[in-house]
């Protein structure tokens, strides 16, 4: 499995989806470079359990080309939800062309949703059918991420919660949960602490 550490910080899974590229207003910095990576960052998200993640594993290094494929259809997705949300986050229409991307991936993620009782039989609830070792099985990653975006996009309640981070070089996303909506940081102990930093150096510079 990758050995990269993924920042868990956006709020949603699709929106650390997003997050896997670093220093967007910069030199974007990709963390997504192998299917393995795709799987290591389902496993922090919290969308792909180990065993589930194993047998990702070890279908992909059966397919190597096939995993290859995919690695490149969830980039493509990330950078199209990257695109929406941002858009979003600014106040602007998103792109029709990207919404349609994640409209064109939904039936596929929709038809990895069971329903499931519990034990004691008072509760259903939504969860993952069982991978089959096909092809297909290797795009599930992508399933949770297509379901969260669509859960995300037709929220009223977190939609209007969709902030960009104010650094200028970072270009992270979040759901802005704050009492007051306040946040302006992806994360105030990274971008947060750097702008205080150069407030200071700026305000040091100033008095001389």
């Amino acid at each position: 499995m990758s050995g990269h550490d993924f920042e868990i910080s956006g709020g949603a899974a699709c929106v650390d989806f997003c997050n896997t590229v670093s220093d967007r207003g910069t030199e974007p910095i990709e963390r997504l470079e192998t299917y393995a990576d795709l799987v290591s960052w389902g496993v922090q998200a919290g969308v792909l359990d180990v065993e589930r993640a194993a047998a990702l594993g070890r279908m992909a290094g059966d397919r190597p080309e096939e995993a290859s494929r995919v690695l490149a259809r969830a980039v493509g997705l990330r950078e199209a939800l990257y695109r929406t949300f941002s858009a979003l986050a600014a106040g602007r229409r998103p792109d029709g062309d990207d919404l349609a991307r994640l409209d064109g991936e939904l039936p596929a993620a929709l038809a990895w949703r069971r329903l499931a009782i519990d034990d004691e039989c008072e509760n259903c609830d939504w969860c993952w059918r069982d991978l089959t070792s096909t092809d297909a099985d290797l795009a599930f990653p992508l399933a949770p991420v297509v379901v969260s975006a669509s859960a995300l996009l037709t929220d009223d309640d977190d939609l209007p919660r969709l902030r960009e981070c104010d650094a200028e070089t970072c270009g992270w996303l979040f759901v802005d949960r704050s009492r007051n909506r306040s946040r302006r940081w992806c994360d105030m102990a990274v971008c947060g602490n750097r702008a205080k930093a150069r407030r200071h150096y700026e305000r040091q510079a100033a008095e001389g």
